[in-house]
């Protein structure tokens, strides 16, 4: 039984053993490939300060490298006996090169290694977020062209209010996207800084380089002070998710209207048969299973960040145990929030409206407001055209407009989706992936 990197000569014992390690083993799974990438920094930065020589230096990086591919290749594993992913790589190149191997931890602590291993893990599955992100609002933005000119009832109070279209409907929520991606880049300006090298908090009296590293993992800039440098383990967290909960909150405001508007009391819209259910007994069902089930997902996001919050709240500065806890629900947010996306993107993409929703009498009177404003632009002040319409609907002698005619910025003639893609492109490109990769690539040699 391989011992643990803290023991001495007394063993713990087993049940607290499980109770601490709880999910780690398996959540450090996420993090498998970063640990190591983490590692090929620090040695290398360990080698220009003389803790390891250049023999010792390529020999660890060699090896690194062939634990990041099975890692990479999901062949990574963390044996029975092992605590976390750190011990399972520094083992791994122990038994590989004898003593060589155990000289990688010199200048820094699990707490350290853990928190850049996370902005790592962080850094490139907000990179994934974002490519998802993308092909939604594309999608979104071309149904919103598609059905731009097709009338639909806008509503306020669920009382049938105003003229709306299929256009301002998919593309407000394309527009939503803009202010979420906006949120998701501050997100990523927060992971994107270095805490490699604030050891437990407190930094180390080796001479470290965090420059060097910061640059080798093609980091931004680094968390400069060692003490909030651990104060960020489970603040950046909790950031991110508020972001992903954004995100979550845009697209279950949409299911919830694609399952309204879906129902043949509102007949606007006719989701795809492959992405609805039937019943057991009801033979004439088409349920909208899917964008209940995303609607719930998105939901249960959106209560991420509180969770977190709960976990981290009442801590002083300094690591605490309690952290371990946020990565069983955080880490496989992103894959949730990703599996959101690719599958309302599918289902938006085959979305049919109905184009003669007009035709039914129930909706004459959301043309009230065109009448007014007919009345006002013709010289009638605007209270008492108010109030004459207002009486003709009650004597049943209202007569609605034959066409809508809106043409500011944002109605339903002018959609702008040219500025608002326009909007999502410039905010897109603030993000910066391919500084991150080419590092990446130079620590791989690829």
């Amino acid at each position: 039984m391989a011992s643990k990197l803290w023991e001495k000569n007394v063993t713990v014992d087993h049940d607290v053993e499980s109770y601490t390690v709880g999910r780690d083993r398996e959540m450090d799974l996420y993090l498998a490939p970063y640990d190591v990438l983490g590692s090929m920094a620090h040695i290398t930065m360990l080698e220009s300060i003389g803790l390891l020589t250049a023999d010792e230096l390529n020999l660890l990086t060699e090896a690194l490298r062939d634990i990041y591919k099975v890692a990479e290749n999901g062949g990574f594993i963390i044996e029975d006996d092992i605590e976390d992913v750190h011990s399972q790589v520094e083992l791994m190149l122990t038994r590989r090169l004898g003593d060589i191997g155990k000289k990688i931890h010199s200048g820094r602590s699990r707490n350290d290694q853990v928190l850049v291993d996370l902005k790592l893990f962080i850094r490139s599955r907000i990179e994934d977020v974002v490519n998802s992100m993308n092909r939604l609002f594309d999608t979104l933005i071309e149904q919103s062209d598609r059905y731009a000119k097709v009338l639909m009832p806008g509503y306020t109070h669920l009382q049938v209010a105003m003229p709306s279209s299929f256009g301002l409907w998919f593309g407000a929520y394309a527009e939503s996207l803009v202010d979420d991606l906006t949120v998701l880049k501050a997100a990523y300006s927060v992971t994107n800084r270095n805490p490699l090298g604030s050891a437990a908090g407190y930094g180390s009296s080796f001479p470290l380089n965090r420059s060097m590293t910061t640059d080798l993992l093609g980091f931004e800039s680094m968390d400069y002070n060692v003490v909030y440098a651990q104060m960020g383990r489970g603040k950046t967290e909790r950031i991110v998710a508020q972001a992903i909960a954004s995100i979550a909150a845009t697209i279950g405001k949409l299911a919830y209207d694609a399952c309204l508007f879906n129902s043949q009391n509102f007949g606007f819209i006719k989701l795809a048969d492959e992405y609805t259910t039937g019943s057991s007994i009801m033979p004439h069902k088409k349920n909208p299973d899917v964008f209940e089930l995303t609607r719930a997902k998105c939901n249960k996001l959106q209560a991420l960040p509180f969770e977190i919050t709960l976990i981290t709240n009442n801590l002083p500065s300094g690591y605490f145990r309690d952290l371990q806890l946020v990565k069983e629900n955080f880490l496989p947010a992103f894959d949730s929030i990703i599996s959101i996306m690719d599958m309302v993107t599918a289902m938006v993409s085959k979305i049919k409206v109905n184009e003669d929703i007009l035709k039914d009498e129930r909706y004459r009177l959301m043309f009230s407001v065109e009448e007014v404003n007919r009345l006002t632009l013709e010289g009638m002040p605007f209270r008492d055209a108010y109030k004459k319409v207002g009486l003709d609907i009650e004597a049943g002698n209202f007569s609605a407009p034959a066409t809508v005619h809106h043409t500011h910025e944002g109605s339903i003639g002018n959609l702008c989706n040219d500025r608002i893609k326009a909007l999502y492109e410039k905010t897109l490109s603030d993000f910066d992936f391919d500084t991150y990769h080419r590092a990446f690539d130079k620590l791989l040699n690829r």
